[in-house]
């Protein structure tokens, strides 16, 4: 688990029949089209009534949620069995364009190497190979590589593989790490050799699949998930070498609206619990050298209260948002005085400028902060000197650190990159200010040259006054007559930015003539904590009509037009394409909707599924009048009208554990019964994967190949 605890997201009639063959609101004129013959499946209607404060909805396809059912599996198979067909003529298309988009990737390419308690850490990939290599060097580069784990020999027999959460003890003897061969996030952990390359025996189920490792180097602490809503709820200790039956039960979050995890801090000194929910946070903290004694509350929650800790020498370093710190601020404490009241302001909050976190070095105080929506990072010695910037000139870019384990040094490592500039990792002397390249990302191909493109951040306004920043790229040369094709691409939840970021993906698109612009609309925090706060339970609507008021300044100042204007969004994404397909569908000639949550109220009331108890702060709790009647404006798959909607293209995952597959096969049913038009509607089921859709370092680019020509398509644009 991640230092900061982050929270992302039956009855049947008999009915015999589960496909017609043909639809009266559109497959009449089918015929008239370039697919006479092909006709898409159409979903049995089980009524199934649902009520709530006295609103009775019915739900033709609840029946849906059955995963175990042959019927179900059957009509989700019928719906890829109509995409393939409507789409064999692209099939071709779709193969170059991701042998394009691997070409561009350095095969044989490896990580920026680490230095962490006597070992470098590298992660590489060979020539062929989906998966990667994780591997350690003792003392310097030049000793001979040990192979920690290979994941291509790992995958093979299995469908989909992620390994997760390699931790390893501090006398490196072992390590710990998570698998899923599912893809439902239900880790196996296990534990490894690394000097005999021997796998232990036991193995421990439905784990986030991260572990934390004692002082004493046989002592490991984990998360385990329940069983049912997947919650990561209870933390066990596992002693090596014995039954995992045994392990101890440590701390169980009984609070279903919170997550729990746990993690080793930077300092080594302290194991850590840390719960979260959307608006509170709680740590309890536990010596390392003493894994069998109690765990203190660092500070007990309070509603609202946020806070992260980061612990160096005889004290904690706390970023929070205490006493109305909207945009968060910085305060110490001792480590033996811990409770709220005992905290010291360093950096205090600013309206303005928004803290992201901090890292600590012997010397230096690093505070990556956000101005105007630009990442900034700040040097501020322990000594008084005077505090600088780093220099970033780009007019929109993305600046992060990273992989900074050691407090001893004077270097810090950091990563930048933009839309048009290929993602770099630089290390950076704090006391001379020099600047070395470790590594830029390799865009292969031969033709690649970052000044054939623009960036531009350019503003809309909002319906409400507000203005929303857009950051985007285009090849040089764009003339803005209204014909351009261009791909519009939010987010919007959990406070969650979209950073301007590389994508060498996306040159097959650009080289094509699209633009691709990201909408950095409210409930992102792009702007800082009220963006979030405005986009968020009673004022989540305002996420849905800033993309809408984006995508008319795009119209109206000639970037593209509604023949040519393409948005796209994935999960809570999803869901904004939902809601803006409802709301203004004349807007856009193609929608891509990528494992989207659209079912809103049934799935915030279904408390058995995950992730709902844990996000009621952030949509609101439909238990209570005025969110249930609020979200259910909004929820698309209840405001599916009689109306005509774009050409659309919905992805999912059988196995998904954030978004259930059924929320899209019920939205694309309940679309092909309303729709009024013949635009094309495709439901693109993996079978095999879940949330993150395929797994493995080229076969993701399938799925983009996939998204592309569907786009390049209906641009009439074959190679």
């Amino acid at each position: 688990m991640s230092k900061k605890i982050t929270l992302k997201r039956f009855t049947i009639a008999a009915v015999s029949v589960i496909f017609a063959t043909s639809c009266k609101n559109n497959t009449e004129t089918m015929k008239k089209t370039k697919y006479p013959d092909i006709h898409p499946p159409v979903a049995k209607k089980v009524p199934h009534k649902l009520e709530k404060f006295g609103d009775v909805r019915t739900d033709d396809y609840f029946w849906l949620n059955q995963r175990e059912n042959q019927e179900v599996i059957d009509y989700l198979n019928a719906e890829n069995e109509y995409y393939q067909k409507m789409t064999a003529h692209t099939k071709d298309f779709q193969n170059s364009l991701f042998e394009e988009m691997k070409s561009r990737i350095k095969e044989d390419d490896s990580s920026v190497p680490y230095f962490r308690n006597g070992y470098w850490y590298i992660t590489r990939y060979e020539t062929g190979k989906d998966y990667p290599i994780y591997a350690r060097k003792k003392g310097t580069l030049d000793a001979p590589e040990e192979i920690m784990f290979d994941c291509n020999e790992m995958a093979k027999g299995h469908a989909y593989f992620q390994l997760a959460g390699i931790s390893v003890s501090d006398d490196n003897k072992w390590a710990a790490f998570g698998v899923d061969t599912v893809s439902r996030r239900q880790y196996v952990l296990q534990i490894k050799n690394l000097e005999t390359g021997e796998i232990l025996s036991e193995k421990i189920e439905n784990t986030t699949g991260s572990a934390a490792w004692a002082a004493d180097n046989k002592t490991l602490f984990y998360t385990q998930k329940n069983p049912t809503t997947l919650r990561s709820e209870k933390i066990y200790r596992h002693e090596l070498g014995t039954d995992t039956k045994k392990d101890v039960l440590v701390y169980h979050e009984k609070d279903d609206t919170f997550i729990t995890g746990v993690y080793r801090e930077k300092s080594r000194k302290y194991i850590v619990i840390g719960s979260g929910s959307t608006l509170t946070s709680e740590y309890q903290i536990l010596k390392a050298d003493n894994p069998t004694g109690d765990f203190k509350v660092f500070q007990k929650r309070t509603r609202g209260l946020e806070y992260d800790i980061s612990h160096y020498g005889d004290a904690f370093y706390i970023v929070t948002n205490k006493d109305n710190a909207t945009n968060f601020k910085l305060m110490k404490t001792a480590e033996n005085a811990t409770s709220a009241e005992n905290w010291k302001e360093l950096i205090p909050h600013r309206e303005d400028v928004f803290l992201e976190g901090i890292e600590i070095f012997k010397n230096f105080l690093v505070v990556e902060e956000t101005f105007n929506g630009l990442n900034r990072i700040e040097i501020r010695p322990w000594s008084g000197g005077q505090s600088y910037y780093l220099p970033f000139e780009s007019e929109t870019y993305t600046a992060y650190t990273t992989q900074n384990v050691d407090f001893d040094t004077d270097v810090l490592r950091y990563g930048y990159q933009s839309m048009a500039t290929p993602a770099s990792v630089i290390d950076f002397n704090m006391v001379t200010k020099a600047k070395t390249v470790l590594k830029e990302q390799q865009v292969l191909g031969g033709n690649f040259d970052k000044n054939n493109y623009v960036e531009e951040r350019i503003w809309a306004t909002a319906q409400d006054g507000t203005k929303i920043p857009m950051s985007m790229v285009y090849r040089k040369g764009m003339k803005k007559d209204g014909k351009n094709p261009l791909l519009l691409y939010a987010y919007g939840s959990y406070g969650h930015t979209v950073s301007p970021y590389f994508s060498s993906s996306r040159l097959s698109l650009l080289d094509r003539g699209f633009i691709y612009v990201i909408a950095h609309i409210r409930g992102g925090q792009y702007l800082g904590r009220k963006w979030y706060e405005n986009g968020k339970m009673l004022h989540k609507k305002n996420t849905f009509t800033d993309f809408v008021d984006c995508s008319k300044h795009l119209i109206a100042e000639k970037y593209t037009s509604n023949e040519h204007l393409y948005a796209e969004g994935g999960s809570a994404g999803g869901l904004l394409m939902g809601a803006v397909v409802n709301m203004a569908p004349e807007l856009y000639n193609g929608v891509i909707a990528a494992v989207p949550f659209v079912d809103v109220i049934t799935t915030m009331l279904d408390d058995t599924i995950p992730l709902t108890t844990g996000e009621y702060d952030e949509w609101g709790n439909p238990n209570e009048k005025e969110y249930y009647d609020y979200m259910l404006s909004y929820s698309p798959y209840d405001q599916v009208k009689a109306q005509d909607y774009p050409n659309m293209y919905v992805s999912t995952g059988l196995h998904d554990s954030q978004v259930q597959y059924w929320e899209p096969a019920k939205w694309v049913a309940k679309l092909r019964q309303m729709k009024t038009n013949n635009n094309l509607l495709f439901l693109d089921t993996n079978m095999d994967a879940g949330h993150g859709g395929a797994s493995g370092r080229f076969e993701a680019l399938k799925e983009t190949a996939k998204e592309y020509a569907f786009m390049l398509d209906l641009e009439g644009i074959t190679k």
